[in-house]
């Protein structure tokens, strides 16, 4: 049956939010931590890593699992709300004049938090950054993420962008670099574009796991596209994720500069290089081409990678949400991640649907303009 983008919208939302919400309770652990802890794979919505969540460490005391959405998604949904405000492309002024006011004025539900609060006061270093840079140190929002430790954080929520810009991948590699200027710079913004391309090259009629990464090489910059060659290399000789855990960890780890252990790294950890890569969306990616993009051999695949899981279940998820369409999500995990998140899923994605067409009609418009005037600049008939 062919999808609508309706539905293929409901799709990627929900998708990232369940991947969101499998990876948090086993969020910066290794593979063999996962499956001590869970008496094997992780397969499906899973408990606290420690019971005692609110006091333990080296974790931060946030209730992380039980079916309870991440920063991912809170950012994720900030970036919808702000979708729906301006109503058209979003630039880097839209992040200071809309995603900032909305992180710091209206307090929302915070599932880990099990309390309404600032989103300010849930997200991480890397996203409050944009907050201090922004409403209080007045930076320009086209170069306030220099400066920032180089991860995922501008990555993991711009599904919503390559939905905007649906089909048209290199229009939301380009939207995505803009959005993300305020957030990040070197491979944590070329992440950002490519992830958004990836989702938008997802919706192309005939799209398919290889072709989406295809789509994503094509715009890809030095080493991100390194990066996603070499996970994918790998992942295309795997159709099952166990087999797949430590190949793909390996071909990345010489672009990741986090280093082995995820909750020690490096010195030269998050670093602006031209050659690393952030781990999380090769290996999405690679995922993607393991699962052959169905969205339940996908997500799992990336929960029992562990490390930043959740990230990469979150990247996945919204890629296979958009191939599968909303039935491709099992709707035993979407509605119990609904439930105990005590959050809306699909009403932001109706939302975002009706901001697409819109944002496409406002395209043609300016499209035909432009069409007319090179004509009679030209004098082309």
């Amino acid at each position: 049956m062919k999808l609508t983008l309706e539905d293929r919208v409901t799709g990627c939302l929900v998708g990232a939010a369940v991947g969101d919400a499998l990876g948090g309770p086993v969020e910066g652990w290794s593979p063999e931590q996962i499956t001590e802890r869970h008496g094997g794979r992780v397969r499906g919505i899973v408990g606290p890593f420690y019971e005692n969540w609110r006091t333990a460490r080296p974790i931060a005391p946030y209730h992380k699992g039980d079916g309870y959405v991440t920063d991912d998604t809170l950012m994720t949904h900030a970036l919808v709300r702000v979708y729906g405000t301006v109503r058209d492309h979003l630039d880097a002024y839209s992040v200071a004049d809309h995603l900032v006011p909305d992180l710091i004025g209206t307090p929302r539900w915070i599932p880990e938090l099990e309390a309404e609060a600032l989103p300010l006061q849930r997200i991480f270093l890397a996203e409050k950054w944009i907050v201090a840079r922004l409403h209080y140190g007045h930076v320009d929002p086209r170069e306030a993420g220099v400066g920032n430790i180089v991860n995922c954080g501008a990555a993991m929520y711009m599904a919503p962008v390559g939905v905007v810009n649906a089909g048209n991948p290199a229009a939301a590699y380009t939207e995505a670099l803009e959005v993300a200027a305020p957030h990040q710079s070197s491979y944590g913004r070329e992440a950002a574009g490519v992830f958004a391309a990836a989702v938008a090259a997802a919706f192309r009629p005939g799209a398919t796991p290889r072709s989406v990464v295809d789509d994503a090489l094509a715009l890809a910059k030095d080493g991100t596209r390194a990066a996603i060659e070499a996970v994918c290399e790998v992942a295309v000789k795997h159709d099952d994720f166990e087999s797949a855990l430590a190949p793909l960890r390996e071909a990345v780890a010489p672009f990741d500069t986090v280093g082995p252990e995820y909750r020690q790294p490096s010195l030269g950890a998050r670093r602006p290089s031209r050659l690393h890569s952030i781990e999380e969306l090769p290996v999405a990616l690679g995922m993607l081409l393991v699962g052959g993009g169905d969205f339940h051999d996908t997500v799992l695949g990336a929960v029992n990678y562990g490390r930043d899981c959740d990230s990469i279940a979150t990247m996945g998820g919204a890629i296979a949400g958009v191939l599968g369409g909303a039935a491709g999500v099992p709707a035993e995990w979407s509605e119990e991640v609904a439930r105990a998140s005590k959050l809306d899923l699909t009403t932001p994605a109706d939302e975002l649907a009706v901001v697409t067409r819109e944002v496409f009609d406002r395209d043609v418009i300016r499209r035909r303009e432009h069409e007319t005037a090179f004509a009679a600049l030209a004098d082309v008939s």
